[in-house]
């Protein structure tokens, strides 16, 4: 593991967060809220608040860090977005107590 200089900061001023909405017919999903240190807190915050799961991925988050707010996400990230919203739907499926979805699940 690397050790940085900032790992000394506080964990609050290392963090940083990305919020994706989506809606359907849209062709993409945007960013709708991104920030370090306490603004990242408070997104995270209010996530968890919603009962929005959270997801954590360095190298998914570094990429859309550099996308400006209400940007719609790039062609090169639709597989990473893709995956992680199937994920999401998986959770969200079981903590229903509904089957998970697979090649086994009726359509």
């Amino acid at each position: 593991m690397n050790a940085l200089p900032e790992d000394d900061r506080p964990p609050s001023a290392r963090r940083a967060a990305v919020a994706l909405r989506y809606e359907a017919g849209e062709p993409a999903p945007k960013v709708v809220a991104k920030g370090k240190g306490v603004l990242a807190e408070q997104i995270l915050a209010r996530a968890r608040e919603a009962g929005v799961y959270v997801h954590e991925s360095p190298e998914l988050l570094g990429l859309l860090m550099q996308l400006d707010l209400d940007e719609r996400i790039p062609p090169q990230l639709y597989v990473a977005v893709a995956e992680l919203l199937a994920w999401v739907y998986r959770l969200e499926q079981a903590q229903r107590g509904g089957p998970p979805p697979g090649p086994s699940t009726p359509a």
